[in-house]
C-alpha cells in the first residue's frame, strides 16, 4: 500500500475496482476524487488539496475552457484597470461559442486556430482577433502555471497579423490653419493643448486647480474614460510615468487664460452649471464625453479644408513636427511619456512621418 502524504483525505478502494479518495472543502461538504490505483489516486488527491487550499477549480480533467477563463476573469479583476478587464471578458464572449464548452485539458493548437479562423470568418478584423489571441495566451499561461494543464496550446497557434496602422500626422502649415480657423471656437484651446502631448481622457480630466498659468505649468493627476458599467469616471494616468507635469507654451497659457474667463461668463446666470472646476466641461459643467471632442475635431478639420485625424493625432502631429524641425529624440519621449526613445523613433522615424503625409496631402 502507498504511503499517504498529509492532506491526502481519506483512500478507500471502491466496488468497482477503482480508487476513491475524500476530501473535506468545508461546511459539510465532500469532494471526491478517483484513479484506478491506489498510488494514481493519492497523486491526484494531493493535486486537488493544493487546488483547494489555492482557490482553484478541483476537477481540472472536467472544467470547461468557458468556466476557467470565467474564473480566471474573477482573478485577474483585482490586478488590471477597469477598461483592460472590459478588454479581456469581450475577448472570452468571443470564444466561448467556439471552445467554450471544450474541456480545458483536451484544448489542443489544431482547435485553437480553427476558432481564430472562425473569428475571421464572421468579419472579425485581424487587429481583433489578435486581441483575442493575446487574451487566451495569457489566461492558458497562468492555468499552466497553476498546474491545470501541461502545457499552452496558444504557443504553436498563429494568429492572423494585422497591417500595421500608419500614422497620421498634420505638418506644421496644416496644424496652424487648424488653430487658424478655429480660434474663436471654444474648442480651440483643446487643440492648443495638443502640442503639450496630453491625450485626450488626461485634458477632459483637468481641473483648474491643476492648471498654473503664472508657472506656464499643469499637473496630469487624473484621467477621463468610459467604463461599460460605472459610465465617465475619473481614473489614475495610463502609466505611473503619466503622472507628470507639463511645460506650456505661452500660446497655450493665452488660450487657457481665455477659455477660464469665457467660462466664467457662461457660468454667470447659468442655473444648470454643476461647478466640478473642470477646464473642459460639457455645457452643464459636467465631464463631457471624447465623443463630443472628435466630432468637434472633425468640424475644424473639414472648415479648415484638412484631411482628417483622429484627435489622438495630435499628439502624433506634435511629435513628428518636432523631429522633422531638429528636437532630440528624447525631449519627444519625455514630452509623450513613451517608455522607450527606441518607441519614440519607431513610430516617428523621418521616412515613416514624410510618407505618411505624401499620402495625405
Amino acid at each position: 500500500m502507498a504511503r499517504r502524504e498529509r492532506g491526502a483525505g481519506t483512500v478507500y478502494r471502491r466496488a468497482d475496482g477503482r480508487w476513491e479518495v475524500q476530501l473535506r472543502l468545508g461546511g459539510g461538504r465532500r469532494k471526491s476524487v478517483y484513479a484506478r490505483t491506489e498510488e494514481e489516486v493519492l497523486e491526484l488527491a494531493i493535486e486537488a488539496r493544493w487546488r483547494l487550499d489555492h482557490a482553484l477549480p478541483v476537477a481540472s480533467t472536467k472544467t470547461t475552457v468557458g468556466e476557467y477563463l470565467a474564473y480566471w476573469l474573477e482573478v485577474t479583476r483585482r490586478r488590471v484597470r477597469v477598461s483592460t478587464y472590459e478588454a479581456y471578458a469581450l475577448a472570452a464572449k468571443r470564444l466561448d461559442p467556439s471552445i467554450g464548452g471544450e474541456r480545458l485539458s483536451r484544448l489542443d493548437p489544431a482547435k485553437v486556430q480553427a476558432t481564430y479562423d472562425c473569428l475571421s470568418a464572421t468579419g472579425l478584423s485581424a487587429r481583433s482577433v489578435e486581441q483575442v489571441h493575446a487574451v487566451l495566451h495569457r489566461a492558458l499561461d497562468q492555468a499552466m502555471h497553476w498546474g491545470l494543464i501541461p502545457r499552452n496550446p496558444t504557443e504553436v497557434v498563429v494568429p492572423p497579423r494585422p497591417i500595421k496602422r500608419e500614422m497620421t500626422a498634420l505638418t506644421q502649415e496644416q496644424f496652424g490653419r487648424l488653430l487658424a480657423s478655429s480660434r474663436d471656437d471654444r474648442w480651440y484651446p483643446l487643440w492648443v493643448l495638443g502640442t503639450a502631448g496630453l491625450r485626450i481622457g488626461e485634458a477632459l480630466g483637468l481641473r483648474w486647480d491643476d492648471v498654473d498659468l503664472d508657472g506656464r505649468r499643469l499637473a496630469i493627476r487624473r484621467a477621463l474614460q468610459r467604463q461599460q458599467a460605472a459610465g465617465l469616471v475619473f481614473i489614475p494616468p495610463k502609466t505611473r510615468t503619466s503622472r507628470r507635469s507639463v511645460r506650456l507654451s505661452r500660446l497655450a497659457c493665452r488660450a487657457l487664460a481665455e477659455h477660464r474667463e469665457s467660462l466664467r461668463n457662461h457660468v454667470t446666470g447659468n442655473a444648470d452649471w454643476q461647478g466640478n472646476g473642470l477646464v473642459f466641461p460639457n455645457r452643464r459643467g459636467d465631464p463631457m464625453e471624447s465623443s463630443s471632442v472628435t466630432s468637434a475635431l472633425d468640424r475644424a478639420l473639414r472648415l479648415a479644408s484638412l484631411p482628417r485625424i483622429r484627435v489622438h493625432d495630435l499628439r502624433h502631429t506634435t511629435a513628428s513636427v518636432l523631429l522633422e524641425a531638429g528636437a532630440h529624440p528624447k525631449v519627444v519621449q519625455d514630452l509623450l511619456r513613451h517608455s522607450t526613445v527606441l518607441l519614440t523613433l519607431d513610430t516617428y522615424s523621418p521616412s515613416r512621418t514624410r510618407s505618411a503625409r505624401r499620402r495625405r496631402t
